[in-house]
């Protein structure tokens, strides 16, 4: 019979100080060095504004620094795509909103699966979305707005942060409900979306609270309504769309945030720890507020939360997408 050759002592020891240490990085040390999270869009935007009003107080509970990365390009696919295929060892980090789930949609080519290929931390927040225009555009009611859109619609476009953007989206549903035909008019982010409509270069847009409410309250812009359900704290005398004659039109921007697949879970649980922390900073529930964003329930505040949710609204948009006819290679 052969004999497995025995091991020196010395040997066996390493490898055994080499388990306890690697246990010990991920029960006890992680995280050791700065932590990335990535934004799929340009800075200054809706979804950086969050990112980065959460980055502070996420650093300071996991003791290393937060770092915003900004990867714009596609949607947020290019984002998420780099996500996907990082060295999942609990130092990547994906935040992107409902891009997630209509990318299936809208991409003929997806080089990720959201429901396969990654982990899930959790959902992190709810944002209103509300409809703008440049400050001297003739219309200054939705009424008005839908009048004038039936007399010059070949002529007003549409601005938006990129095929898949929930900006995008929602001008879709907009084009949807008042029947006219925009053109449309994409940028790298609502953020630069937001500066041409300042400027004059664009007539209308669709976008988040936590970019629009400041504008709007400065009188920088017209005003015509918010896309949720219900009025909003933020804007508390505003009318939604809704009861302005839009029957239905309901647009809710949302957030989560994910990691490669494989990521540990020690990595996973410390970081839904840090966002729980982070989310009842003071200094953050009141930029939230001030924006018109809104905490989301406890129990999506989980991996199976973000998980369960992005299922459903991948089963939502994807018959609307296709229904419209929008894809992209």
């Amino acid at each position: 019979m052969t004999m497995s050759p025995k091991l020196p002592r010395r040997s066996v020891c390493a490898a055994a100080l080499a388990l306890v240490v690697v246990g010990s990085a991920w029960g006890q040390a992680w995280p050791t060095r700065p932590i990335t999270l990535v934004v799929p869009f340009a800075a200054g935007g809706p979804t950086d504004i969050v990112a980065r009003a959460l980055s502070v107080p996420m650093g300071k509970a996991l003791g290393q620094t937060v770092i915003i990365e900004n990867k714009v390009g596609a949607g947020g696919t290019v984002a998420a795509t780099l996500v996907s295929r990082a060295n999942p060892d609990g130092y990547t980090f994906l935040i992107h909103h409902n891009g997630m789930a209509t990318a299936p949609a809208l991409y003929r080519k997806l080089a990720y699966n959201p429901l396969t290929d990654f982990e899930y931390v959790s959902q992190v927040i709810d944002v209103p979305m509300t409809l703008v225009a440049r400050k001297d555009l003739p219309a200054k009611t939705l009424p008005e707005l839908l009048s004038y859109l039936k007399a010059h619609g070949d002529k007003v476009n549409l601005a938006h942060a990129g095929l898949g953007a929930v900006s995008h989206l929602c001008g879709m549903v907009f084009r949807q409900a008042v029947g006219v035909d925009l053109t449309t008019v994409p940028y790298s982010g609502t953020g630069p979306a937001m500066a041409a409509l300042l400027g004059g270069q664009v007539d209308l847009l669709c976008d988040q609270t936590t970019q629009t409410v400041p504008q709007i309250k400065a009188g920088a812009v017209r005003f015509y309504g918010v896309t949720t359900a219900q009025r909003i704290k933020a804007l508390p005398d505003a009318p939604t769309l809704a009861e302005q004659g839009l029957k239905g039109f309901e647009v809710m921007v949302w957030h989560g945030i994910y990691a490669p697949k494989g990521t540990p879970r020690e990595a996973l649980d410390k970081m839904n720890s840090a966002l729980r922390t982070a989310l009842k900073d003071p200094t953050v529930t009141t930029r939230m507020a001030e924006l018109g964003a809104e905490q989301v329930p406890e129990s999506k505040l989980t991996a199976d939360g973000l998980r369960s949710w992005l299922k459903q609204e991948i089963e939502r948009w994807g018959p609307v997408i296709r229904s419209a006819g929008v894809y992209a290679d």
